[in-house]
């Protein structure tokens, strides 16, 4: 009695089995799927069952450089990172045989095939939306698999050398058309107050006068310079009327 006291312990010990809280067990009697273990010691009888654990936390997975073909013909190397978990372990142990790699390989496909659709400018003005378009591609696929994809982030996109420089020259191409335009623009303002200002100081009788003969004093401030210049005939006549009151 003694003996089988012990040996049942044994048993017991041997047959417990410990699935941590973030994990679940995907547990099998002779070969044939019984349930999930939830977290805590679980008995399983050896030979008779077994059991797969699986983590239920989210996982990154990255997805290594991919080369691919724009629309447009442009070559790129884009590579990125998945984060997802998995929803239903029993869906992921028995309709999948390895769901770690079968996504990263899903999501490689599915990458190039959606760089394949846009062009060079979408692919680098709008790197958010064609990440969200290849998650909903991927969560959709997955879902059989009993995966949940959170997110999908586009690491880095590469181009050739020689596509660098040319975007680079278009880039400063469109920096001097900016700053040429803005000069224009700052020219057409300023012809447009002059062109108002002269209106205004012909409109009004000796407006034009005061306004050389300010110029005159702010160009002779400074007593270095020697200025040569001609004096309109209207202020030669209006000097010359007022001398003939005066006599």
């Amino acid at each position: 009695m003694y003996y089988y006291i012990i040996g049942v312990a044994i048993l017991i010990l041997a047959s417990l089995r410990q699935i941590n809280q973030y994990e679940r067990g995907v547990k099998f009697t002779m070969g044939r799927y019984q349930g999930i273990m939830e977290p805590g010691w679980r008995i399983v009888i050896p030979i008779f069952q077994s059991y797969r654990k699986v983590d239920m936390r989210i996982k990154a997975v990255d997805v290594p450089d991919q080369k691919a073909i724009t629309r447009d013909n442009v070559s790129v190397t884009v590579n990125a990172v998945i984060y997802y978990k998995v929803s239903s372990a029993e869906k992921a142990i028995i309709e999948v045989e390895d769901f770690y790699y079968a996504i990263s390989q899903y999501a490689q496909t599915t990458m190039r095939n959606i760089v394949g659709e846009v062009t060079l400018d979408e692919l680098l003005a709008s790197r958010e939306k064609i990440a969200d378009r290849i998650r909903e591609i991927v969560d959709k696929e997955t879902d059989a698999w009993g995966l949940k994809v959170n997110n999908v982030e586009l690491k880095d996109v590469s181009l050739p050398e020689n596509m660098e420089r040319t975007i680079a020259k278009q880039a400063e191409a469109e920096r001097e058309k900016r700053a040429v335009i803005i000069n224009s623009e700052g020219e057409v303002a300023a012809a447009k107050n002059m062109s108002q200002a002269a209106a205004m100081l012909s409109a009004v009788p000796g407006a034009m006068h005061l306004r050389t003969l300010q110029s005159i004093n702010d160009v002779s401030s400074d007593a270095s310079n020697t200025i040569i210049f001609t004096v309109p005939l209207e202020i030669l006549k209006a000097y010359t009327g007022f001398k003939g009151e005066n006599k």
